[in-house]
C-alpha cells in the first residue's frame, strides 16, 4: 500500500521568494516539482516589510504548494525549520484524495 499523499502549502514573504524557490528546487529526493501564485498577505499577524506594502495594507507573498507523501512532506518541514529559522514561514498540510495527470 502506498502512504497518501498530502498538499503541503507555504506561504512566502516576498523578500525570501528566490531562496525558497532554490532550496525546494535542491530537494530533488523529496520532490519533483512545485507549484507557486501570486498572494497578499493581510491580517494582524502579517508582517509589512516596505512602505509600499504599509500604504497597500497587505503583504505580497508567494502560495507555494507542493504534493508529496507525508512523511516526506514532514522531511521537508524539518529541512525548512533548519535552513529559514525565525523567517515565521506559515504552512499547512492537507490530505490528497487523488492526484494524476490527464494525458
Amino acid at each position: 500500500m502506498t502512504e497518501q499523499p498530502v498538499c503541503l502549502t507555504l506561504i512566502v514573504p516576498r523578500q525570501l521568494r528566490d531562496e525558497v524557490f532554490d532550496y525546494l528546487t535542491e530537494q530533488a529526493d523529496l520532490i519533483s516539482g512545485f507549484s507557486a501564485s501570486h498572494g497578499t498577505g493581510h491580517g494582524a499577524d502579517v508582517r509589512l516589510h516596505t512602505a509600499a506594502e504599509r500604504v497597500k495594507g497587505h503583504a505580497d507573498q508567494a502560495i507555494v504548494q507542493v504534493i508529496l507523501t507525508g512523511s516526506d512532506a514532514t522531511r521537508l518541514l524539518e529541512g525548512l525549520r533548519v535552513s529559514f529559522a525565525g523567517t515565521r514561514l506559515v504552512y499547512w498540510a492537507t490530505p490528497v484524495t487523488e492526484f494524476g495527470r490527464i494525458d
